[in-house]
């Protein structure tokens, strides 16, 4: 429910706060007074089209907030969850200066124009010569009537819950298998040559390393024979390390036996001339095997060149490419032994699918027959509503084969529908968003909310123009279905008719007039005094007298005499 509203800087209002209730809540005012710049200001503040011309003259920003009360159960809670919004309290803001620039915040949070559409269009219906946030969609049209017969389509959407689950299981089982032939014989040659691919190139664990190894030696092959050169030459060459070595061994082991200190000096000098000398022998092994050719070279860079082009395709490394090889082998048997192993499995699938589509055969059959009373009903509420000659039907889409059913299936069946609609004799119906009379499409919307009311999840009601060209006996019909609608729903409607004012619940009255040299646009709250003053005006003008007052009285109560009546029915 929409709660309170205010508006600041926005045309000819300077500030306005304005405190809606729930039922049916009346702004009436003379012509001119600004009663549709509060609507105008609203549908600003649920994400309508922002204009510089909507700013109050001599300022430079207007604002307007709009604060709602949510039950539990308000289906827009779903998607102020996606926001990390949790709160029954949902207060929306909305600022636009004369750069051009503005912010929307819900709660506090920054959000887009299409995130704030996205939460307003599951509270408000606005129906006038403005955006219509619901039943010009049409999902919001089958959702419309689907709902309105919920008790006949509930059990088969619900019986259709668990075949969709299996199928989709079984599908899903199909496609682990390779899907269709067209796809499994696509699917076997790709695997067919990434298998020869990985097979061709006799991969093992450990060898990019090898080859690494190998390469950074052929790189750095004459700093190597140069440096192993010198060391060898230190080694051996006359009077070098080993000469040496065996020197200072032949010396120490003249005096190793005159002290025990000796003698381990000689067995030291001793091991360390053998190490010498195999280092110098291990020196030589390596210059002598030290021979890398041109040949061997671009071998070991052709090498490296398809470990790196299969580590590209199949995995960071070695390991991951057998991998990917072992797993190619087992997909590929899969695919190959597919009669066997989903011959089963696909008569199982069109078992399923035949079942799911005979059970979308008689959701449409329902949904026909509920759309033809549907549409009857809205037909005799439109002739209630002066609009005898208007014509209204649901159009299906058309229905798809079995062949063309598809692979993606909901419980909610394969159904689309348009609501078409004639205001007028030898009018050619047609869809909703092309009508453009503002008292036309309040009326039907009426109309239709008449059979919704009840089943929407929209909780707010806005109609203007609604009064546009009636008479007062339709006047009496619109209010009495205002009253009805306003039992489980919220109503805001602008009237300047008596018998749709007198049915208000919250009556504000909308009046402009002139403050310190400037015209204002001002919001009252109107008691219960200054609501039949209000009415006595709408009915006679500028006779207020006794009799005009007391006439305006008898209104008001054989309104609520009505209201009365129809609670005392519905509970």
């Amino acid at each position: 429910m929409l709660s309170k509203f205010e508006l600041k800087n926005i045309a000819l209002v300077d500030y306005a706060e304005i405190d809606f209730t729930k039922g049916v809540n009346i702004l009436s005012g003379e012509t001119g007074s600004g009663k549709s710049v509060i609507l105008d200001s609203i549908n600003f503040v649920l994400g309508a089209k922002a204009d510089r011309s909507m700013i109050r003259y001599g300022t430079d920003e207007c604002s307007a907030s709009v604060t709602f009360l949510l039950n539990e159960n308000h289906p827009v809670h779903a998607v102020l969850a996606e926001m990390d919004i949790d709160d029954d309290t949902l207060i929306i803001s909305r600022k636009y200066n004369t750069d051009g620039r503005g912010s929307i915040k819900v709660n506090g949070l920054s959000v887009t124009a299409n995130m704030l559409k996205t939460v307003t269009s599951r509270l408000v219906d606005v129906h006038g010569q403005s955006e219509h946030f619901s039943l010009l969609k049409e999902e919001e049209q089958l959702d419309a009537l689907d709902n309105c017969f919920n008790d006949k389509l509930s059990p088969l959407k619900e019986s259709l819950i668990p075949l969709i689950a299996e199928y989709n299981d079984v599908n899903a089982k199909i496609r682990s298998l390779g899907g269709n032939e067209s796809e499994r014989a696509i699917r076997q040659d790709i695997l067919r040559f990434q298998i020869s691919e990985i097979e061709s190139a006799s991969l093992y664990v450990g060898e990019e390393e090898e080859v690494i190894k190998i390469r950074q030696r052929m790189v750095n092959a004459e700093k190597i024979l140069n440096a192993l050169g010198a060391a060898y030459a230190v080694l051996s060459d006359d009077n070098g390390a080993v000469d040496a070595a065996r020197s200072a061994l032949h010396s120490v082991g003249q005096i190793s036996r005159i002290d025990e200190e000796y003698e381990k000096l000689r067995s030291r000098l001793d091991g360390a001339a053998i190490e010498l000398e195999d280092i110098a022998d291990g020196i030589k092994d390596s210059l002598d095997s030290f021979d890398f050719d041109k040949d061997e070279a671009e071998k070991t860079e052709e090498r490296l060149e398809t470990i790196k082009r299969l580590k590209k395709k199949y995995g960071k490394d070695i390991k991951e490419i057998l991998s990917f090889l072992e797993n190619a082998r087992e997909e590929y048997d899969r695919l190959v032994n597919f009669d066997k192993l989903g011959g089963k499995l696909t008569e199982e699938k069109n078992s399923l699918k035949q079942s799911i589509y005979e059970k979308f055969v008689s959701l449409r059959r329902v949904r026909e027959a509920s759309a033809k009373e549907f549409s009857r009903n809205v037909e005799n509420e439109l002739k209630e509503l002066g609009m005898g000659k208007a014509r209204f039907e649901i159009k299906f889409n058309d229905f798809p084969s079995f062949e063309d059913l598809g692979e993606y299936l909901t419980p909610n069946g394969v159904d689309s529908v348009e609501f078409m609609f004639s205001a007028n004799l030898g009018e050619p119906l047609k869809p909703l968003a092309k009508i453009i009379s503002g008292g036309e499409i309040s009326r039907f919307m009426l109309a239709v909310h008449t059979q919704t009311a009840k089943a929407q999840d929209v909780s707010t009601f806005i109609f203007d123009e609604i009064d546009s060209g009636i008479s007062g006996m339709i006047a009496s019909v619109v209010a009495q279905k205002f009253a009805k609608i306003a039992l489980d729903k919220q109503i805001i409607a602008i009237t300047h008719l008596p018998q749709i004012a007198c049915m208000a619940d919250n009556s504000l009255l909308i009046e402009k007039r002139e403050e310190n040299g400037k015209t204002v646009t001002t919001v009252i709250n109107l008691s219960k005094e200054e609501r039949v003053k209000e009415i006595t005006r709408l009915v006679g003008g500028t006779d207020f007298s006794a009799a005009a007052t007391a006439h305006a009285n008898e209104m008001i109560a054989a309104a609520d005499k009505f209201k009365n009546s129809i609670k005392t029915v519905n509970n």
